[in-house]
């Protein structure tokens, strides 16, 4: 079988040696004459890789004993409700910095639960070409929390330092968590869903302070407070077993690669495909500036809609997918996460002079 180059936003692609694992201990996970997906949540076998993923991730992003590692479900989209309903008390606004889509999304959301505020907003023409200057924030240093978006996949920018704030720093990390080494102490809650970086969709990692889970709200239903799932461990309900069993698979690859050397390899891919794009732009044009580009979400255009559509398909006999900008954008985004190697960047400029050669 030859595997597909895939460059899909999400649900992405997977380390294959985390899928080989699964493969080989699927029908017996590790000599119980039965799949992890036929274990119960509450058996010593799944609690072993539930524990053993939690300590995995700790390790690679460095989270101390201050932070509780919560595996929620709902997926990113549920936390938009889900923290301020926790976080948010009546009397207190939260700021938002707005920078694409997804931060609209989780704005929006806050609004329907509490009063919230836009720190900044980065639109231009109904798109998103860059990250807001620090000097551009206008923070409430008494929010309840300052929320963010670290990378965009729809527009393709990402902050590559984050803001120093007196209240507690939320950010929605679902497409570049694990593709960099962190400073965990500069933020009051993390909140990943799976599906990029770290596993298969179904589970979503949330990285907390514990003092500000003990601060959540007491009035909302048992089930969406933080507290019910830290004291729980995450088995408060029946989490995504299986979601969670691959995602420790990924853990253990990256674990034995480290998280220096996928960031190395993710700043490198970065330069080499930018490095096209700049090289060739009277061709490609990348909408966005230069300091806020994504190194996870690579987005550029072609002199016509036209000649991207034909990109796309003629990318995909060459054993490329997922290259189609994202149906409210457009162009072309090639999403280069941690599974995606350099080689398979390297094959894709490759095909991008190809293509434009037979242009003419």
């Amino acid at each position: 079988m030859t595997r597909a180059i895939n460059f899909n936003a999400g649900p992405a692609g997977l380390p294959l040696p985390a899928l080989l694992r699964a493969q080989e201990e699927l029908v017996d996970f590790e000599g119980t004459g039965m799949s992890i997906l036929e274990h119960s949540h509450r058996g010593k076998a799944f609690e072993a890789v539930h524990n053993e993923a939690i300590s995995l991730l700790r390790k690679l992003l460095g989270i101390s004993s201050d932070y509780e590692v919560l595996f929620l479900q709902g997926g990113a989209s549920q936390q938009f409700a889900t923290v301020p309903m926790n976080l948010l008390p009546a009397g207190q606004s939260a700021d938002y910095v707005i920078t694409g889509g997804w931060s609209e999304k989780a704005y929006e959301e806050a609004q329907r639960i509490g009063t919230v505020r836009i720190a900044a907003n980065t639109v231009e023409n109904k798109r998103y070409k860059r990250i807001p200057k620090v000097e551009e924030l206008e923070l409430d240093d008494g929010a309840a929390y300052v929320h963010l978006t670290s990378n965009n996949t729809l527009f393709g920018t990402q902050w590559h330092s984050f803001p120093k704030t007196k209240a507690p720093l939320v950010v929605d990390m679902s497409s570049d968590i694990l593709a960099r080494r962190l400073d965990i102490s500069q933020f009051g809650m993390i909140y990943a869903g799976a599906q990029k970086n770290i596993g298969p969709s179904g589970v979503v990692v949330v990285i907390m302070r514990k003092e500000l889970i003990e601060r959540g709200r007491k009035d909302i239903p048992v089930i969406f407070r933080y507290e019910t799932h830290a004291k729980a461990n995450s088995l408060y309900n029946t989490p995504p077993t299986f979601a969670i069993y691959l995602m420790r698979n990924v853990l253990a690859h990256l674990d034995s690669i480290g998280l220096e050397a996928v960031e190395e390899a993710n700043r490198k891919k970065g330069e080499l495909l930018y490095g096209a794009i700049d090289e060739l732009a009277d061709f490609y044009k990348g909408p966005v500036e230069k300091e806020s580009r994504s190194l996870m979400n690579i987005v550029f255009n072609l002199p016509s809609e036209e000649l991207e559509k034909r990109f796309v398909a003629e990318a995909q006999k060459a054993n490329m997918v997922g290259l189609a900008g994202h149906r409210s954008t457009g162009g072309i985004r090639a999403s280069t996460y941690n599974a995606v190697s350099l080689e398979d960047v390297a094959h894709l400029v490759e095909f991008m002079r190809s293509f434009k050669a037979k242009q003419g």
